[in-house]
């Protein structure tokens, strides 16, 4: 099993000594391969339980397991290092640095690893051929889509080749067109890289094209399949 989330709760202090329990016990697997849709309402604790599953948020009880290995047992250093070579981030806003072209955007986690930049802007350059921006490497934010934009978020989450991708509403800030060209090209990705993605999405057609549906409602699992 790629990733195993094993009884995971999550509180927050809101004041005057009182807690706001998040997630209630959540437990979840994802095989190397998946696409897994995690959906709920709002306030269901979906995006807490993808920044733990992405190490940047501890739990307060229960584990998470990648490869077998309890990633929190390890100190926030090397924690670090894990999340940046082992998981790649999508998120609903770009995050693009506005001063980089898309090539340099692309090739920061490859930088943050201590690789050096002539062959990380080439590896970039291939990943944004693969997201269908082959001639948009020198471009930097303001001169692209939003669409353009968000597809250069994707091939950034893939630089350092990680084992699973984390999204969190990576279609939310698109038109229905580019959303749905988004959604087609995760599906062509994970074809060509057998890339594993978990992704947090509100898009009913979207979650349809996903291997499973995790349903998370006031922080417990409903209805996965």
């Amino acid at each position: 099993m790629l990733l195993s989330v094993i009884n995971i709760h999550r509180r927050f202090e809101i004041g005057g000594g009182k807690f706001l329990e998040v997630l209630k016990g959540v437990s979840m697997d994802v095989r190397a391969g998946e696409i897994v849709a995690i959906v709920g309402p709002s306030g269901a604790g979906k995006s807490t339980l993808l920044h733990i599953l992405g190490m940047i948020d501890r739990p307060d009880e229960g584990e998470v397991l990648l490869e077998g290995k309890r990633v929190f047992d390890v100190k926030d250093e090397a924690l670090a290092s894990i999340r940046n070579k082992e998981i790649g981030f999508v998120f609903q806003f770009h995050h693009l640095l506005p001063e980089f072209t898309a090539a340099e955007n692309v090739a920061i986690p490859a930088l943050i690893a201590g690789e050096r930049l002539s062959p990380s802007l080439e590896r970039a350059n291939v990943l944004l051929a693969d997201v269908g921006l082959a001639g948009r490497v020198g471009h930097k934010p303001n001169e692209l889509s939003g669409g353009e934009q968000q597809r250069v978020a994707v091939a950034r989450a893939l630089m350092n080749s990680p084992k699973l991708i984390l999204a969190d509403e990576p279609s939310g800030n698109l038109d229905s067109e580019n959303a749905q060209a988004l959604h087609s090209m995760i599906l062509e990705l994970r074809e060509k890289h057998q890339q594993t993605f978990v992704i947090v999405t509100h898009n009913k057609e979207f979650s349809a094209m996903a291997d499973r549906v995790i349903t998370l409602v006031d922080g417990i699992v409903q209805a996965p399949r």
